[in-house]
């Protein structure tokens, strides 16, 4: 039996090549991402301690925000410190030679000037020893053409771009100062000084040779108390690594859910080849067991058969996977993505493929290979080499209504029972359900989609749509493989899109102005805001700060845009808004009993209620409608040291929208923290990272979407094999090739549409479900359907479902007619 099972599948190579593809292709996934990750892995090994090289400990903040620079002194006068020197990181901002700011996030870093406790790479020049002098990275300035020596303009959050002299270039690339934008080192004065900082986020310390680590350590504890916590070198590099593994993992983990899906249906798509390959060994089964095979024998070859063509597949798919992590890494590169590490394929990943393309076949043709030992010796002396198709049963199907009720019901109900978990659990069982309901769901929407083609084409449409519902397990097993790809590209889309008009809606409603002023990974510089008021081209110039003082939240707010994001006045006028007048809203007066004309003291200060409001944002660190309005020079006076994100610029009277944005980008030529918007480019820049996550999500679902097309192509093309006869006497009869081609092109399509339209509807009710529940939490959300990328996701399965009958047309018509009509 093992030579025969093993010459068997040496013959039928070719037809099961299709089914070995879709192994290839999800083994291939998911060793690509185990040798990419792998990779970013040994890299993170490797640079997580590149600043701490010469570090024998590290004095760390306990509760507190900063470490003073005065702790900084008292360290180093701890008999046995040879060095310590304090190290913070923060952002800032570059100002290239042309007078714009160079794009990215930078990172700034207080580099120590003792040479026993410097860590970084030089490339060019020295590291920076006084005040003045600045590092840049190496990508920065060859890009930028800094030359060492010249002046480069950095600027934080304390003020206007200043003039540091150019020393040196390092390289941070694969470090976890490598972020994708500019590196900026300098020494620590100047490091607290452009960042506004009051102390430093740790210090360094280096021990004297031959000075016992542990006592150092006991003496540092003694001297910084309960100030500080000291860490050994040990428990550094550990916790360097634990934080840049753990970053690694995590987009292990997001890799790991698609490569689930794909796998899922790869499975569909082998399990529904298995089982067509085996219903078309009828009568082979059959002789066989005529002349004395056992039922356990024909299982045990049907099982082999599975193994062996899953071992091959997942070889293959193992070294499709190494190309694949390469793909991934030099996409990672060319997007700017800081990616550490080479590709690194290790034993585990190799096995892990092996086990799990050859586990996944096994497994997908344990059922097909179980029915197959129910032929009945007999078989092999009647027709039975084509079986009729089996109906679902009654018990299958009333399940799978039920299932698939529940899990649209769950959907429906998740926004009144507050529940994001029950989305998640109507979407499963709403699949679940299609699953199990799917010989009767399927066959009767390819009747509805197969009207026109039976209206346009006649008798050849009639014939396609016959041939795609004739086996309805068997379509709706291919067809089921696309809904899990489509359902979950679909569901993202919808959820981008109406997450993308939310928010649009809340930037309507928040920002009154023409202009937008946001920091750039921080808050606005002090300065900015008095800057751009005393320009007499603009009018508004509102910065939106806030803070929480006894439960309460204090906004500032300017009397010509307050009014935006009132829902209602409920008691006074909101327009007396101004010095010594604020809102209060509906929650806090009810709390307090305040009313119009009521005394409110805040921060000693007292002011009077000129109206009771309401709105439709809550307070932010405070209960919800906890909130008082006052204006914006009430609130500098009270919380000078409170900064904002965002500033909201309006043109004087009678300026033009061009003259402002020149008046506004002359005072921001010198703030490169800073960036200026419209509210188009203000909402695309928010909107960014969901578009973003979309063709992120896309490209990774879009691999199950393939190996679903796959399926689709595998199940025509051995259905092809099974109707060799058929097709032949058809053809015999006056059936042109090119209406051949037409039949199989018109069931390829039917499959892939009902799939594609199945998983476009579970896709939207699952990101409807989710909008409705957002709405009901109090987000400004509602579905909003992307018509063009739901039609293309459509029209793409439709052409790739038309590509896919090339193949099995060409089979169909390369045999003779008489040739195949003697098949048998």
């Amino acid at each position: 039996m093992i030579r025969l099972t093993l010459r068997s599948l040496r013959a039928e190579a070719l037809r099961m090549l299709l089914s070995a593809l879709a192994v290839v292709l999800g083994v291939a996934f998911v060793a690509g991402t185990m040798i990419f990750v792998d990779g970013m892995r040994a890299g993170t090994y490797e640079r997580a301690g590149t600043f701490d090289r010469h570090t024998d400990l590290g004095v760390y903040s306990a509760g507190r925000e900063v470490l003073p620079p005065t702790l900084v002194d008292r360290v180093r006068a701890v008999d046995g410190v040879a060095a310590a020197a304090g190290e913070l990181t923060d952002t800032a901002g570059v100002l290239g030679v042309d007078g714009r700011p160079v794009l990215g996030f930078t990172v700034l870093a207080a580099i120590p000037t003792e040479d026993a406790l410097r860590s970084y790479d030089v490339v060019a020049g020295r590291l920076p020893d006084r005040a003045g002098e600045v590092v840049l990275d190496a990508q920065t300035v060859a890009a930028e053409g800094f030359a060492l020596g010249a002046a480069v303009r950095v600027g934080g959050a304390t003020g206007p771009a200043h003039p540091y002299t150019l020393v040196g270039t390092v390289d941070v690339a694969g470090t976890a100062r490598d972020v994708g934008g500019p590196f900026v080192g300098m020494v620590g004065p100047d490091a607290l000084a452009l960042t506004g900082r009051r102390g430093y986020g740790r210090v360094l310390v280096a021990a004297r040779p031959g000075v016992s680590v542990a006592a150092l350590t006991e003496r540092l504890r003694a001297v910084v108390g309960g100030e500080a916590t000291v860490k050994s070198r040990a428990q550094i590099l550990d916790e360097a690594v634990e934080d840049a593994v753990r970053n690694v993992e995590q987009f292990r983990m997001l890799l790991l859910i698609f490569v689930g899906v794909a796998v899922v249906v790869a499975g569909f798509v082998i399990a529904n080849t298995f089982a067509i390959v085996l219903a078309q060994r009828t009568r082979r089964t059959a002789l066989l067991r005529l002349i004395g095979a056992t039922r356990g024998q024909v299982f045990r070859a049907a099982v082999l058969e599975s193994a062996v063509l899953g071992l091959v597949a997942s070889a293959c798919g193992v070294l499709l996977g190494v190309a694949l992590a390469g793909g991934m890494r030099l996409v990672m590169s060319r997007l700017d993505a800081p990616v550490t590490g080479g590709l690194t394929v290790t034993g585990s990943t190799v096995v892990t493929g092996l086990l799990l393309g050859t586990a996944l076949t096994v497994c997908a043709a344990l059922l097909p290979a179980w029915r197959g030992t129910r032929v009945a010796p007999v078989a092999a002396l009647t027709d039975a080499a084509v079986q009729p198709a089996r109906a679902a049963g009654r018990v299958r199907l009333a399940v799978g209504a039920v299932v698939l009720a529940v899990g649209v019901a769950a959907l429906a109900g998740a926004a009144d029972a507050g529940q994001l978990l029950l989305v998640a659990v109507g979407g499963v069982l709403a699949f679940f359900g299609i699953v199990l309901f799917g010989p009767v769901l399927v066959p009767a929407l390819a009747r509805v989609f197969g009207w026109p083609a039976r209206r346009v084409l006649g008798a050849t449409g009639e014939l396609a749509v016959a041939n795609t519902i004739r086996n309805p397990r068997r379509v709706a097993a291919s067809a089921t493989a696309l809904v899990i790809g489509i359902g979950l590209v679909s569901a993202f889309m919808v959820g981008a899109r109406s997450t993308k008009d939310g928010i649009e809606r809340s930037v309507d409603a928040q920002i009154g102005t023409d202009f937008v002023v946001s920091g750039i990974g921080q808050n606005l510089p002090a300065a900015l805001a008095g800057e751009l008021a005393a320009r007499p081209e603009l009018g508004v110039v509102h910065e939106q700060r806030s803070t929480v003082v006894d439960d309460v939240e204090i906004r500032a707010a300017h009397p010509a845009l307050v009014g935006r994001t009132l829902d209602a006045v409920l008691a006074g006028d909101a327009a007396r808004l101004g010095p010594g007048q604020v809102l209060v809203h509906r929650e806090s007066a009810q709390a307090r009993g305040w009313q119009v004309g009521s005394s409110v003291t805040v921060r000693g200060r007292s002011f009077r209620v000129a109206a009771v409001v309401t709105d439709d944002t809550s307070g932010d660190g405070a209960p919800t409608g906890h909130v008082i309005d006052m204006a914006d020079e009430d609130f500098a006076a009270l919380f000078p040291d409170q900064r904002g994100f965002l500033a909201e610029v309006d043109p004087a009277a009678g300026v033009s929208a061009d003259r402002a944005r020149e008046a506004i980008e002359t005072v921001l030529g010198r703030y490169p923290t800073v960036n200026l918007m419209d509210q188009g480019a203000y909402k695309k820049m928010l909107t960014g990272t969901v578009d973003m996550l979309l063709v992120f999500v896309t490209a990774l679902l879009g691999l199950a979407v393939v190996i679903a097309l796959v399926g689709v192509a595998n199940t025509l093309s051995l259905s092809v094999v099974e109707r060799t006869r058929e097709n032949a006497v058809l053809r015999a009869v006056g059936l042109t090739r090119g209406r051949l081609r037409g039949v199989l092109a018109v069931e390829a399509v039917l499959m892939a549409l009902v799939g594609a339209v199945l998983g476009v509807a579970l896709g939207t009710g699952v990101s409807a479900s989710a909008m409705a529940l957002l709405a009901r939490l109090g987000g400004d959300f509602h579905v909003v359907l992307p018509l063009g990328q739901l039609g293309l996701t459509l029209a793409v399965a439709v052409v790739a479902a038309l590509l896919a009958s090339v193949l099995p047309a060409s089979r169909a018509l390369s045999r003779p007619v008489v040739e195949a009509l003697a098949d048998q």
